[in-house]
């Protein structure tokens, strides 16, 4: 099939399932897109493509069982697998080859996705950007650290990926490449085999070119047998439009976000404004203080044993992080959870979901550097459910996002919301 590559993940299960399309050619669809694209976004750290057809014809032998049908999916390069390298975006572990499978990734094989090969990470999902592309244009950055899988899911080169996030590292991304994240409630995916930086923050989620796509992968993930798109009752969504930190965000984003709303009411949801407070930015802090003091204890074996390798930046940061001391570091994570029960029942007591910011703006320009998590590093302290949704573009031409944050263990919600706003956004064009 022509172009099967740009289907999206639900169409091309169906298709799969009905006999009109085989995993094979949809394999061999998305790795002509990659040879095509590839020596320009730079989304991948590891691909064999022989393999991965491979893969996908082993499938097809096999009836594609499971509700992932032999299609392909994309892993963030610090997430194990034993059939491929796990190099954590460093030359540290340039020849690291796991032996078994992170829990994820296990469980995609066993719902029947093909693993399609590795996405290029910022070194150890903190920093130092990797060589990917913004595939909306060359000249800036995809976001990070999930920016191979963010850039692929973008450029169809396959059209669901794993990401992980510690601050902004899915929904920025996605924010920035124009496709859907999830991040959901901390500790929803089992991150065994996932290299770690923080204990208290690291979310795995997931990206896809739609919000039914995403929530079609996480009912796989959860091991639900309904792969419906989510849908809202017919009462009116309850929408609380909240802009922390708003100094911080470019005048597009802004605009973009009251569009959002002027499209959300005009779809019969209710808006209200939630105005943001200090107590609530300066969660910022403690989230930097966890961040920081957590990975100064992840990367204690990097700093002590391969500390030539590590660019200052880790060498100062690393420093910093051990620095933390262990009273510090549990009094951050008492202040967090104390938050986690405080913000909640404050923030929604009047409201379903919060409307926000993905990112201050459209990517930046450059690839130095990845962009400000601002927008995201509480929703991630606070271990939220939050989606991310391109609505338009920018004055540059990049896409501009908004996102929807629901209450703990709510991702369902989130989900739903994101779905109904979607719907909503596409009916405004």
């Amino acid at each position: 099939m022509n172009n099967a590559h740009k289907l999206s993940a639900m169409e091309a299960v169906k298709k799969i399932k009905q006999g009109q399309l085989t995993a094979e050619s949809l394999m061999r669809s998305c790795v002509e897109q990659v040879s095509e694209r590839d020596d320009m976004v730079k989304a991948w750290a590891h691909i064999d493509p022989e393999q991965a057809i491979d893969r996908a014809r082993t499938a097809d032998k096999r009836g594609n069982k499971g509700p992932l049908a032999g299609i392909p999916v994309a892993v963030k390069d610090i997430i194990d697998t034993a059939d491929m390298p796990t190099r954590h975006g460093s030359t540290i572990y340039e020849f690291n080859q796991p032996t078994i499978d992170a829990a994820v990734v296990s469980k995609t094989r066993a719902m029947g996705g093909v693993i399609m090969g590795k996405t290029v990470t910022t070194e150890f999902a903190w920093r130092n950007p990797g060589a990917t592309c913004n595939p909306h244009n060359l000249n800036h950055t995809p976001g990070g650290s999930s920016s191979g899988s963010a850039a692929g899911v973008a450029d169809y080169q396959f059209p669901l990926a794993f990401g992980t996030q510690t601050g902004g590292s899915v929904i920025r991304p996605a924010a920035y490449c124009g496709v859907v994240g999830f991040k959901p409630t901390f500790g929803t995916y089992d991150r065994d085999g996932v290299k770690e930086l923080s204990s208290y923050l690291d979310t795995v989620g997931i990206m896809a070119r739609s919000v039914q796509d995403a929530a079609f992968f996480d009912t796989v993930l959860r091991g639900n047998s309904l792969t419906n798109s989510p849908i809202l009752d017919n009462t009116s969504l309850r929408i609380g439009a909240f802009v922390p930190f708003r100094d911080s965000a470019e005048q597009c984003a802004l605009l973009a976000l009251d569009a959002s709303v002027r499209m959300a009411e005009k779809a019969g949801a209710t808006v209200v404004d939630i105005e943001s407070s200090k107590n609530f930015e300066i969660l910022a802090d403690i989230h930097n203080v966890i961040m920081t003091g957590d990975a100064g204890r992840a990367l204690a074996w990097e700093y002590d044993h391969q500390h030539e390798q590590l660019t200052q930046f880790y060498t100062e940061n690393i420093a910093l992080g051990r620095a933390v001391s262990d009273e510090l570091l549990e009094q951050a994570k008492n202040d967090a959870n104390r938050a986690r029960l405080e913000q909640t029942g404050t923030l929604f007591e009047h409201v379903d979901v919060l409307l926000t910011l993905s990112a201050p703006g459209e990517a930046p320009k450059g690839t130095s550097l990845t962009g400000d998590p601002l927008f995201n590093k509480v929703w991630t302290m606070l271990g939220l459910p939050c989606v991310t949704i391109p609505v338009q573009k920018g004055p540059s031409g990049l896409p501009l996002a908004i996102q929807i944050v629901a209450p703990m263990n709510k991702d369902s919600l989130a989900l739903a919301a994101s779905a109904w706003f979607e719907k909503a956004v596409s009916q405004g064009d």
